[in-house]
């Protein structure tokens, strides 16, 4: 059904002057923006390789599998990280615990993940129960091809032992129990 005339809003279309057509308004307020920024810079730029960044302590970076006391992964294959992903970079693997691992049924017999996709949001930490993944603060990750960039649970065993072995834990490793946020300050 049409709309009937009394119910439709004409506008007249704005006039635009010779000043407004040349946009002389928009390059002299663009050309303030650009002299405002010269003058106040708000931007520090950082030369990468021979400088090293400071980054925050909660920062998230490359993933690693943690160790437990006697070494071995301390992923019971649970799924829970893989369930939590939202890019769906996890892919692990279960196989039956060794008979002298009395503590689990199940451990990872392979675990992946892929890094390209990965958009380092830190939900498969809070996923996880046994606090097996944790994303470290190494930043520099690169690769020559896809494959590199598919971290292994070997590759990911050995980032926790650089880190252990470099002091540089993150910040969200359990400092007790419940975890760091619920432990006294000392």
């Amino acid at each position: 059904m049409p709309a009937g005339t009394k119910s439709v809003r004409w506008v007249d279309e704005p006039k635009v002057g010779l000043f407004e057509r040349m946009y002389l308004p928009a390059i002299a307020e663009g050309l303030a923006t650009t002299v405002r920024h010269i003058f106040k810079p708000q931007v520090r730029t950082e030369g990468y390789p021979e400088e090293e960044p400071k980054l925050p302590q909660n920062y998230r970076g490359v993933h690693r599998l943690n160790k437990d006391e006697q070494g071995r992964v301390r992923c019971v294959a649970c799924y829970m990280c893989a369930t939590a992903c939202p890019a769906h970079c996890i892919d692990i693997v279960a196989a039956a615990a060794p008979a002298e691992w009395k503590d689990r049924e199940k451990y990872p017999e392979t675990f992946v993940i892929d890094e390209l996709r990965c958009i380092y949001c830190g939900m498969c930490e809070e996923a996880c129960p046994v606090d097996a993944i944790e994303l470290t603060t190494l930043y520099d990750l690169t690769g020559l091809s896809r494959e590199q960039m598919m971290f292994d649970k070997e590759k990911l065993l050995s980032v926790f032992d650089y880190t252990v072995k470099a002091g540089t834990d993150p910040v969200r490793t359990r400092a007790g129990h419940y975890g760091p946020a619920a432990e006294l300050p000392k």
